[in-house]
C-alpha cells in the first residue's frame, strides 16, 4: 500500500530531511565533544520530531491505506489490516 496524497508525501519527506539534519548536527556535537546536556537536549528534540513524523504518517496511512482501501470490503481483510496496524504500533517506542 502507498500514500495516495502527493502533498502528504512531500511533507513527510521534508520532516524526515529535517530529522536527518538534526542527527547530523548531533554527530557533529559528539565529535566536537560538546556538553552532554546540550547533546541530550538535541537527542530529545530528534525523538520528538521522529514521533511527530510517525504520527503524521500514521494518520495518512489510516486514511489512505485502511479507510480508503477498496480491498478492505470484507471483514477478514479489515481484520488483517487492523492487525497490521497493531503490529506497526507495537514496534514504536
Amino acid at each position: 500500500m502507498k500514500l495516495q496524497d502527493p502533498n502528504s508525501k512531500q511533507i513527510l519527506i521534508q520532516r524526515l530531511r529535517r530529522i536527518e539534519g538534526q542527527v547530523r548536527g548531533v554527530q557533529s556535537m559528539v565529535e566536537q565533544e560538546r556538553d552532554c546536556q546540550e547533546i541530550l537536549q538535541q537527542l530529545a528534540a530528534i525523538r520528538s520530531a521522529a514521533q511527530g513524523a510517525s504520527l503524521a504518517f500514521l494518520e495518512q496511512y489510516i486514511s489512505d491505506c485502511l479507510l480508503e482501501n477498496s480491498e478492505a470490503s470484507d471483514r477478514e481483510q479489515r481484520e488483517r489490516l487492523a492487525q497490521e496496524l497493531v503490529a506497526l504500533l507495537g514496534k514504536a517506542p
